[in-house]
């Protein structure tokens, strides 16, 4: 457990020092079914640079209908061929919409052609409002980057127009409204599908080998905890502030309403020694492909004491590195920090699948999801793991999906933790503590389940009565 632990300080301290997205998906266009009646739009494209260390597709999404388009129903996609072995980092510099208001997310075709076997995928949250008829978003600056800031070739990809130094109608920039195509042409055999209406089941499959905790202890002490296979965190060492203490005590349990909560608090008075981190982690390292879920609050503000510490509140599995570079590594990641950091000026919640890394010199090989905005309160998430993708969910809407290349190739433990990145963003010396808690958390072995699959599954161990179940064999 230590070492896994240890193994995330230098990574997470320079990983997401730029704001990252990546996920996974195809739907191309070519043929333009009809959208909804007068919803219409189109995308204009300038480049804003020609070099080789990041790309620059600036756009704009025009309302050319006659209704209005809520932006949260669009998706832009602009096409490239990556460059071998490459994984990639999204960041927005600037936009009219606010960079908060605007989501990246990588995806690899279907059919891939000589210009083009990935995509990023521009999207809208409800924040960014409604795109009135003749309007447009004003300027979306945005970059985007190999993740080791190696060089790129940007000569060969589909959408980049080195001659496109003013906005201009761009038909290799591709849009949709609600998943239907409205705009542009995607790259040849990448042919066009509406998005179906989902029809996602809700009854859990049979039932398979699965990990189940409701939370009912009495304290970090209760024999229990051990008992069910959870550890406590309180030895030395990453992440976070150097010093800082791994405080079981602050590990505690508390009804609230009908359900048994954990409460994982963090602590500081602006000193590494006054600084106290939480974890709870599964002493078996014995979960690999299925469906992992936890409903989490996520917390904003502190529960007493000045608010700016870069907080960082987990969910996630993460097996051991064996040596740097090794490709047997994994760990996949819901980070929720509050107060910003790693570059981050305010809250931003990542997804992150690892596939490996190297500490020093640094390397990383992953993708990301994120969205720029508050968290605050409770979350259920989602993540599932088969043979051909990772796929994170959000309160039963999909927040990323990553590509088959960062599967886990050993079984992995389950986490829970809440730290600090360092105290740049708070100064103070008076005491102040931040709380996560914890719900339930629930594992499925081999199977995929839908968020709606995921509520029914606790929803029965519950009315069961079954606080705690574990049926999930050693590795």
């Amino acid at each position: 457990m230590s070492d896994q632990t240890r193994a995330r300080t230098p990574r997470l301290r320079a990983a997401l020092a730029v704001a990252a997205v990546t996920g996974l998906g195809a739907t191309a266009l070519t043929a333009l079914p009809a959208a909804a009646a007068g919803e219409a739009v189109t995308v204009q494209y300038r480049q804003s640079a020609t070099g080789s260390d990041q790309v620059e597709p600036w756009l704009k999404v025009v309302n050319t209908g006659t209704t209005g388009v809520p932006l949260s129903q669009v998706k832009v996609r602009y096409y490239f061929k990556a460059d071998a072995g490459a994984s990639y980092t999204y960041a927005c510099s600037w936009a009219v919409k606010g960079c908060a208001n605007v989501t990246g997310t990588f995806g690899t075709l279907a059919h891939p052609t000589a210009t083009a076997d990935r995509y990023l995928e521009v999207g809208f949250t409800a924040g960014a409002g409604t795109l009135a008829p003749g309007a447009d978003t004003g300027d979306l600056q945005l970059r985007f980057h190999r993740s080791n800031w190696q060089p790129l070739n940007q000569s060969d990809d589909y959408s980049f127009g080195p001659a496109q130094t003013a906005y201009a109608n761009w038909a290799k920039v591709t849009a949709t409204v609600g998943g239907v195509p409205v705009w542009g042409t995607a790259p040849a055999g990448n042919d066009p599908t509406p998005t179906p209406t989902p029809t996602d089941p809700t009854t859990p499959p049979p039932n398979g080998a699965a990990l189940f905790d409701d939370f009912n202890y009495t304290g970090h002490t209760d024999p229990a905890i051990g008992n069910h296979g959870w550890s406590v965190r309180s030895n030395s060492g990453g992440p976070g502030v150097p010093g800082a203490t791994w405080a079981p005590e602050n590990v505690t349990f508390a009804k609230e309403g009908t359900n048994s909560i954990m409460n994982l608090r963090s602590s500081t008075a602006g000193t590494g020694e006054s600084t106290r981190h939480t974890e709870v982690l599964t002493k078996a390292t014995k979960f690999k492909n299925g469906t992992y879920a936890a409903r989490v609050r996520f917390s904003d503000a502190p529960v007493s004491g000045p608010d700016g510490d870069r907080v960082v509140q987990t969910f996630f599995t993460i097996n051991d590195l064996k040596a740097p570079m090794a490709d047997d590594y994994a760990e996949y990641d819901f980070e929720y920090l509050p107060n910003g950091g790693w570059g981050e000026p305010a809250n931003i919640l990542y997804t992150t699948s690892w596939e490996t890394y190297r500490p020093d010199p640094w390397e990383a090989v992953n993708q990301h999801s994120e969205v720029r905005a508050s968290y605050s309160g409770w979350h259920d998430l989602v993540l599932t793991i088969d043979d051909d993708s990772i796929v994170y969910y959000v309160d039963g809407q999909e927040f990323g999906r990553h590509d088959a290349r960062y599967l886990p190739e050993r079984p992995m433990s389950i986490n829970f933790n809440q730290w600090l990145i360092d105290l740049a963003g708070q100064t103070s010396t008076t005491p102040r503590s931040y709380d996560q808690k914890v719900d339930y958390v629930l594992h499925v072995k081999d199977q995929v389940l839908t968020p709606a699959q995921v509520a029914a599954k606790v929803a029965a161990y519950r009315s069961a009565g079954t606080a705690f179940a574990d049926t999930v064999p050693a590795p």
